[in-house]
């Protein structure tokens, strides 16, 4: 019934500020530039981010979008040095598949995952 990961939202405080770091992080524009959401296209996938003033609210930690990756060291390397903190240390989980997650500046978990063995059904 699942068809694959299409849209991961990122709930966000300050969406310029969202923007300028995702922008920054992916290496490109976002195609859709809106004051209620901001939608960038990764490899045919959705990145969206959506205003969110709500302090009280919680990020829940038990959910990790991984975004596919050709280098995950290089990657992962890149989103520390962008301001994020670590959430899950860089490892080789086996079979050549290599994995992270980061904390983005606005809360958000931002996995990676290089996977030699991915392939996408056609």
């Amino acid at each position: 019934m699942l068809l694959g990961l299409r849209t991961t939202i990122y709930h966000v405080s300050n969406l310029e500020e969202a923007k300028e770091w995702y922008s920054n992080v992916l290496g490109k524009e976002p195609y859709f530039d809106q004051p209620y959401y901001v939608g960038y296209n990764i490899g045919g996938y959705e990145l969206g981010l959506v205003p969110d003033n709500t302090e009280s609210k919680s990020k829940i930690e038990g959910v990790v979008t991984y975004w596919g990756v050709k280098d995950a060291k290089k990657s992962f390397q890149k989103l520390l040095e962008s301001g994020a903190v670590v959430h899950e240390n860089f490892q080789d989980v086996g079979e050549g598949i290599l994995v992270g997650a980061v904390k983005d500046p606005f809360g958000n978990i931002f996995g990676i995952i290089e996977n030699p063995n991915f392939s996408l059904d056609k």
